[in-house]
């Protein structure tokens, strides 16, 4: 399952998800995502829900996709599937709305996923 975020400006969108996370303000800061060691991937930072996929972004034209990915040795299960493409959603929807068009997310995997 990938999301896709139609935008016209990717990398700016992405940028501001990095910006939001890391911000000293709590007003608008995002406490929900964190960022991997390496800055490449996001997982989700709750410790029921922690490390239990990553997300890879990826940015196109006309898009920011984020592509889901498992953790070494496991399995994305469809509630984890389900949680983290509900839950970064939200997340853009409540803190970035002006800055894409439309959400499009996919039922099943996607060639750049990883379950």
């Amino acid at each position: 399952m990938a999301i896709h975020f139609i935008t016209s400006d990717a990398k700016h969108l992405l940028s501001r998800f990095d910006a939001h996370i890391v911000q000293d303000s709590q007003t608008g800061k995002i406490t929900t995502w964190i960022k991997s060691n390496d800055g490449v991937y996001y997982t989700h930072k709750s410790s029921d829900w922690t490390k239990k996929a990553w997300f890879r972004p990826t940015v196109e034209n006309d898009r920011l996709t984020f592509n889901i990915i498992r953790p070494k040795d496991k399995k994305v299960t469809p509630l984890v599937y389900a949680y983290y493409h509900g839950h970064i959603m939200e997340t853009f929807l409540n803190h970035f709305d002006n800055l894409f068009s439309t959400a499009v997310t996919s039922s099943l995997a996607e060639r750049d996923d990883n379950c």
